[in-house]
């Protein structure tokens, strides 16, 4: 938190933004991320990190508005995520995607700067492919951590509830 900089959430549910010593809003709080300013948020009376709770109200704000990102469908499926064992492995597989999504964003950018002065078709395809290659191995990633630990779950669970296999001697 040294370079951070610190906005407080007072119990009368107001954000105060230290830096410019005025109340701000959740909108402002958005307008920083998109800035890509750091900053924390911190209930002033715990000295409770909360950013995360503020960042979701900011997610929920823009949810309401206009066209949502996440679906009636999606939003239940990350609830069924928590508390089960691959939450973690969601979870990764979430904040990955999203990079990757970023890093693909950026390298469309400038293979579209590039396709100004060379051939449009053929940096296209070479993105096309290095994206089908980067998603493909993503996945197998995911697929191969998500058996793994339902392989353990399996391991782990109390006799008699452990799924029966056919063994040939």
């Amino acid at each position: 938190m040294d370079d951070k900089r610190v906005i407080k959430k007072y119990p009368n549910r107001r954000l105060y933004d230290t830096a410019e010593s005025r109340y701000i809003t959740v909108e402002e709080i958005r307008q920083l991320v998109l800035k890509r300013v750091e900053f924390c948020v911190l209930d002033q009376k715990t000295g409770e990190d909360i950013t995360r709770g503020i960042l979701l109200q900011v997610i929920i704000e823009q949810e309401c508005e206009g066209e949502p990102i996440f679906t009636t469908d999606v939003l239940q499926r990350i609830i069924r995520f928590y508390g089960d064992a691959i939450q973690g492995v969601a979870a990764d597989y979430l904040e990955r995607s999203l990079s990757l999504f970023t890093e693909q964003q950026q390298m469309f950018q400038a293979r579209l700067q590039e396709a100004v002065t060379n051939n449009p078709l053929t940096a296209l395809a070479e993105l096309t492919q290095k994206n089908l290659d980067l998603w493909k191995k993503m996945q197998d990633d995911f697929f191969h951590a998500a058996s793994r630990t339902y392989a353990d779950n399996e391991d782990n669970a109390p006799k008699g509830k452990q799924k029966k296999t056919d063994v040939k001697k």
